[in-house]
């Protein structure tokens, strides 16, 4: 066996069954549908074994399935596509253990920023600064930051989506 593949067997050694009974709890007790969603977890560990030790995966593990819960109901859910769908906010956060997960996820991507980049997404909408005011405090040009908070929040869409984060 090759290290992913240790990696994998690892994951799913440790972390099968607690994940099986938090996902069963997400879906109601539907048994197949819970084995769906931790096999498409341990399947996407098994695409970031690099970035994972089985050991301090859950947060990660965790979040990947229950992001994965939200989707299929979304998708479920969802309208006829030719009606347009409203934006919508991140899900309700019922516990504290959804705002933990929420917090470690967001910080995560905000990491995979750049630094420039990251800066700009904290003065905007972490301390709610205007275009102008956040200009200021960068010492750049207000065009600049318009454009960096583009590439910005194209680059945390995308490193979310890495996440298993999904949009509505």
């Amino acid at each position: 066996m090759d290290s992913s593949e240790d990696v994998l067997v690892q994951l799913y050694e440790r972390w099968r069954a607690p994940l099986l009974h938090y996902v069963l709890r997400l879906v109601e007790g539907d048994y197949q549908l819970a084995e769906d969603v931790v096999q498409e977890t341990l399947l996407r560990a098994w695409r970031h074994h690099t970035e994972l030790e089985p050991d301090d995966a859950a947060p990660w593990l965790y979040t990947v399935a229950r992001n994965l819960v939200i989707s299929g109901y979304r998708r479920r859910n969802a309208r006829a596509a030719e009606v347009p769908l409203e934006p919508v906010d991140l899900p309700a956060v019922g516990d504290q253990i959804d705002h933990v997960l929420q917090s470690w996820q967001i910080a995560a991507a905000l990491k995979a920023l750049t630094p420039e980049h990251r800066a700009v997404v904290i003065e905007l909408y972490y301390r709610r600064r205007t275009i102008a005011e956040a200009a200021k405090t960068l010492g750049v040009p207000p065009g600049t930051v318009k454009s960096r908070s583009f590439y910005a929040l194209r680059a945390l869409r995308d490193a979310l989506e890495e996440r298993g984060v999904t949009g509505a």
